[in-house]
């Protein structure tokens, strides 16, 4: 039936070359040929047309051998899961009775590597902060792997975490020199040679370092201690034998404290424009306090050099007196009594000038203290009135400014009281010379105008 269907095919085909060749004989051939031709065409198309058909049985039993062969692989895969599955099953029904021979075998070994564990997570807290990281850096990453492990630690683990314990006793008693990357103030990085104090202190090129944990690195201080501590951190550099060195026995934490204190300036600072005003006052009495010293100190050895001489010097307040004391020598006693004590007062004004503002400093001082304690505590209480008591910072700048106020008007007013008190006592001295010259001229004037005994007589007689 196929060789039928192909060989209409052919003739259907060929129905045109054959009209061709009938209005063309010479081109066409004869029937035979044609005839040839047909078969020939028949047989190409039946071979090719058998090839297929082998193809696709060659295909399809190749088809069915492979889903045959999943079907086998599906089913051994089904029986591994299944085992797996039963093996599953009875490893979870064998593991809590497994556990508690574990916890029966390990006994107080359990406790040993509980201990262990411990141990190494409190030394992962002290290296973290310890200045002998900055020499060491990495220590950590074990002590995190030891802490946070679940099973027991191996042999090699314990020795390592036993070298590491000993290796930072050891430490903390070396003073060692070694190169470290320094962050400075500004943010920057610089290698210098750093040298480390046991776990106390680091120091490098005359300054304090402090040991940066989020980074692992050190770190200059933004604020250095007193220059007699900086002095020791120099010799320390310089040094190699024995020498003085300011250590912080808590680590850091004095030292801190050290930089926080403020210093001179901003103590002064946090008085405020009163505490200001206090000092500028302080000062100008204790200037005129200074010059009334030496003005009195010229003058009282001007006025000792005049008693030893008799010549009255007008430069001096005794030479003044002692000129009023020749101008009206021929007076008599009463008279010349008044001029001298007219003189020795014209002189007291110059000798006690200053005086009084001296007073009045000293006594305004300790007044602008107890205003400047006023208005601090104000601010105190209108700090605890917005933000209330949680946060002392927020008081503290209007305590700073009561006590500094204070002590400063303490301050001022003590050293100016004592030195109105030099300075009265100078010039007191200075006018009893004056009043003790001056009734010791009368009393001779006195002697040398009054008429002895025989004199008296013979006017009687």
């Amino acid at each position: 039936m196929r060789t039928v269907i192909v060989m209409l095919v052919c003739a259907a085909s060929a129905v045109a070359p054959i009209r061709a060749a009938a209005l063309d004989p010479a081109a066409a051939g004869s029937l035979d040929q044609l005839l040839e031709e047909v078969r020939k065409v028949n047989e190409s198309e039946s071979q090719e047309n058998r090839q297929r058909l082998q193809e696709f049985q060659r295909q399809r039993d190749q088809q069915e051998r492979l889903l045959a062969e999943a079907r086998a692989a599906l089913a051994a895969e089904e029986q591994v899961s299944n085992d797996l599955k039963a093996a599953y099953d009875e490893s979870e029904k064998l593991i809590p009775e497994l556990t508690e021979k574990l916890k029966q075998r390990e006994g107080t070994l359990g406790e040993v590597f509980g201990v262990v564990r411990q141990v190494a997570g409190d030394t992962r807290g002290e290296f973290q902060n310890s200045l002998i990281s900055a020499q060491f850096p990495g220590r950590e990453g074990f002590l995190n792997e030891v802490t946070e492990s679940r099973a027991n630690p191996k042999m090699d683990h314990l020795e390592k975490l036993w070298f590491m314990l000993q290796q930072q006793m050891t430490e903390q008693g070396k003073v060692v020199r070694f190169p470290a990357k320094v962050v400075s103030v500004e943010g920057g990085e610089e290698e210098k040679v750093v040298t480390r104090v046991g776990p106390f202190n680091a120091v490098a090129g005359g300054q304090y370092l402090q040991f940066i944990p989020e980074t692992g690195k050190l770190g200059v201080l933004a604020r250095q201690p007193e220059s007699r501590h900086l002095e020791t951190a120099a010799a320390i550099e310089d040094s190699s034998g024995v020498t003085v060195f300011a250590v912080d026995p808590a680590l850091g934490s004095i030292l801190n404290k050290l930089i926080e204190r403020p210093s001179f300036e901003e103590r002064v600072d946090q008085g405020g424009p009163i505490g200001y005003v206090t000092i500028v006052l302080g000062v100008l009495g204790g200037l005129l306090g200074l010059y009334r010293l030496l003005y009195l100190s010229v003058i009282g050895a001007k006025i000792r050099a005049q008693v030893a001489r008799k010549k009255a010097d007008l430069g001096n307040p005794l030479g003044r007196i002692l000129s009023v004391y020749d101008e009206h020598r021929r007076d008599n006693t009463e008279t010349l009594e008044l001029k001298l004590n007219e003189a020795i007062l014209r002189e007291i004004s110059p000798l006690e000038r200053g005086e009084a503002m001296i007073k009045v400093l000293s006594v305004v001082a300790p007044l602008l203290g107890l205003l400047g304690t006023v208005t601090g505590m104000i601010q105190t209480f209108q700090a605890i009135t917005l933000f209330g008591t949680g946060d002392p910072k927020m008081m503290a700048g209007g305590i700073s400014e009561a006590l500094v106020t204070t002590v400063i008007g303490l301050i001022v007013a003590i050293p100016l009281t004592l030195l109105h008190a030099v300075v009265s006592s100078h010039s007191g001295s200075l006018v009893q010379i004056l009043e003790e010259q001056s009734a010791g001229l009368i009393a001779e004037h006195a002697e040398e105008t009054t008429p002895g005994p025989e004199l008296r007589r013979v006017a009687v007689g």
